[in-house]
């Protein structure tokens, strides 16, 4: 079904903060690949780039999908960080805090794309439906491997 710009305006804003989610969460994550250190290294170092590589295309899929839709993704770091709800790595965390620090942003992401599958719903939208579904399917297994590292 061919979407307008108008009637596909509250499924691109949604779509729109996970690009800038995303784009957050990817730089976040190599941050943390980069500079992880302790007795954890080892495990730690290769999830973090696992995650960053996933991140990277949940990030296109959303992009590209914003684009069939007839709208233009934002695209600058600046942009991306005013309306992303995760906030960038600060620089001072410790190995426990970086995997805290993801599991409360994949919670956090996963509550907005359970927001933004009822929205792409209500616009008979079923392929951004499903895309969120399978993300937040994803996250979800990643905020419980976190959790349980965290002896949660």
């Amino acid at each position: 079904m061919a979407k307008t710009k108008e009637k596909a305006v509250p499924v691109t804003e949604t779509l729109n903060k996970q690009v800038a989610n995303f784009s957050v969460l990817y730089m976040k994550l190599h941050h943390y690949h980069w500079y992880v250190k302790g007795e954890n290294f080892f495990t730690l170092h290769p999830k973090f780039e696992e995650m960053y590589t996933e991140a990277a295309l949940n990030l296109d899929t959303i992009a590209e999908r914003m684009l069939s839709l007839l709208t233009l993704p934002t695209a600058t770091l600046t942009e991306h960080l005013k309306i992303a709800s995760i906030k960038e790595a600060d620089g001072e965390e410790t190995a426990e805090q970086m995997v805290k620090s993801l599991a409360d942003d994949f919670d956090s992401i996963c509550t907005e794309l359970t927001e933004g599958i009822s929205i792409a719903e209500d616009q008979d939208d079923q392929p951004t439906a499903d895309m969120f579904i399978a993300i937040r399917s994803s996250l979800e297994k990643h905020r419980w491997m976190l959790e349980a590292y965290l002896g949660e």
